[in-house]
């Protein structure tokens, strides 16, 4: 029920919103009338996909680790093996997470 009404407010907001800017189009300027709708736009595809939000999290902070792991430690890109360096990362930073929900 609480999820419900979560995802409501924001979907009845910007409804609202959308409304008041298609029937007020002809008093605002074409870059105004496209960043409110932008903007609600937004808002609508986030409340949409709040459900699978911790997933998109989950990809993006594993991508982050991945830049971080490839640019900014330079012996890791360094020499003929150097998606080994990053496998062994990757198995150590999850062996290091399963051992923290395990153990804490």
């Amino acid at each position: 029920m609480g999820t419900a009404i979560g995802l409501l407010i924001p979907l009845l907001g910007t409804m609202l919103g959308a409304a008041f800017v298609f029937f007020m189009k002809k008093d605002m300027s074409p870059r105004l009338q496209k960043s409110l709708l932008g903007f609600a736009s937004g808002v609508m595809i986030a409340a949409w996909l709040t459900p699978i939000l911790p997933y998109m999290l989950a990809f993006a902070a594993g991508a982050m680790c991945y830049v971080v792991v490839e640019e900014l430690i330079p012996e890791a890109s360094s020499g003929e093996h150097s998606n080994l360096s990053t496998i062994g990362f990757a198995i150590g930073f999850v062996l290091m997470m399963v051992l923290d929900v395990v153990m804490g």
